[in-house]
This record gives structure tokens, sequence and C-alpha cells, in this order.
């Protein structure tokens, strides 16, 4: 069900053990060849799928379109919130959640820069309600959730890049008015960081000129509902377990301690 098309009290009598889904991504630049919107739109429908599916089970809030997208600035139309205010964002959008009693909450990720920020805002929130035990904070990133390449082995990539092979597949499902030019044209632009395992510091200008990190020349529609039904099973299966949590355990399914 959806946040936005309950009254108060409706909201109000829901059951507290009842999941409670954020959708989070951002609007930021895209390579050449995809909207700036291509996180937020790729992850409204992942949601649009799960829900279907989950319908009275789950409480979906509004995507949450801003994200932490500083390392793109350099290219034009980005927006994005700072490090630190993205993760205050995070904290008080769950304190709300906590003050009308839900006690399962459940961050769905759609962009990669949200997710370092996005880890700690739910560290932070369980180490202010650490008397607590019937709390469920969760952060997941939907593309993690699924292995799409144990299921064919025509996709170049084993791993999402950026205005990649699946970002671009799935915009090729979903609005392929919005791709602005043929992809089999895109030139690959390698993954991977310098000096690893040691983390550089980065923005995406030290990685690509264009914008793109993978392999968008080998993007197709097709690639992209597969893609699209890997990954919105995922997230299913992911819910499946929060409802199926006892309200105490550490492991999702772990026996309950004995009194």
């Amino acid at each position: 069900m959806q946040l936005t098309d309950l009254s108060w009290p409706e909201v109000e009598a829901l059951p507290r053990d009842l999941p409670v889904v954020v959708p989070v991504a951002a609007l930021e630049q895209h390579g050449g060849h995809l909207p700036l919107f291509t996180d937020s739109l790729l992850l409204g429908e992942v949601v649009r799928r799960v829900a279907a599916v989950m319908d009275q089970r789950v409480l979906f809030t509004p995507l949450f379109w801003l994200g932490n997208s500083h390392h793109h600035l350099d290219f034009a139309g980005t927006l994005s919130a700072s490090p630190r205010v993205y993760l205050d964002v995070l904290n008080d959008l769950a304190e709300n959640l906590l003050t009308h009693g839900f006690r399962r909450i459940l961050f769905l990720n759609g962009h990669g820069g949200n997710t370092t920020p996005g880890k700690q805002a739910v560290f932070e929130l369980r180490q202010r309600h650490r008397s607590r035990r019937d709390l469920l904070l969760l952060f997941a990133t939907y593309w993690d959730n699924a292995h799409p390449n144990a299921g064919r082995d025509d996709l170049a990539q084993s791993q999402m890049g950026h205005a990649c092979e699946w970002e671009t597949s799935m915009i090729l499902r979903l609005a392929p008015h919005l791709v602005k030019q043929d992809v089999a044209t895109i030139a690959r632009v390698p993954f991977g960081f310098a000096f690893e395992p040691a983390y550089r510091g980065w923005i995406t200008k030290d990685r690509s000129a264009p914008g793109h990190i993978g392999d968008p020349q080998f993007a197709s529609a097709e690639k992209g509902e597969f893609l699209f039904t890997a990954f919105a099973g995922g997230v299913v299966k992911l819910l499946e377990q929060v409802l199926a949590w006892d309200g105490s355990t550490w492991l999702a399914d772990a026996p309950s301690p004995v009194p």
C-alpha cells in the first residue's frame, strides 16, 4: 500500500510490524545517453513491480529523489545533497516513522553514492535506540539482492556500473524515447579503482570523461526486462525475510531465544 493514499487515521490503524519501505535514489548525470532521472526512474519501476506482488503486506513511502551525488557535480544538471546533509535527512525520515510506532524500516536504494551515508544512517539510528530489541533498521540496494548473471550468459557485466549495460538496458525497456543516442556506438569505460585494495577518494571525472562507467554498447530492452524481473524478485525475497523476522533475534532465520 502507498503512504500517500492513506489518511492519518488509516495510518494510525496499521499494524506496527508492517514493513515500511523508503525508496531513495538520485537526480544526476548518466553519461551522454541517459536522462538525469535514471536512478529514480529505475528504482521507481522496481518498487512498482514489488508493490504489485506485496500488495497490502508492505507500506511504501514516496520515492526520495535527492541523493548524495557530489561526485557528479562536474556534469551539468546534477542535483545533490552533501553526505552529512543526506545522512541527517535519512535519520530524520526514520525517526519520523519510529515516532509513529513502526518497527521495521527498509531504505531501498537505487544509487551507489547513497550507500555509504545510508549504511551510516541506520548504524546511527541503532545506536540511539540501543535499548530496543524490536527494531529492524535496514539499508539495501536493489541490485545487490539478485544475481542476474546466474540467469543468463550474455550479460557483458557482472556488476552494476553507471549508465552501463544494465542501466541502459532497463531504460531501453522502460522509456526508450529517453535514450539519447545509438548505444552501439558508445565506447566502453572500464570498471576499477586505482590503488586497490586501498580506497582512493574520487570524483566521476577522475574515472570517466563522458560520465558513464561500463558497457552500454551491449544494452538491449530484452535484457532490461530480464534485469527488472531479477531485481524486483530479489527485493520481494528480502521483504519476505523482513515479514518473517520474529521481532527480536539478530539473524532473519534464527530461532527465538529460550526464555
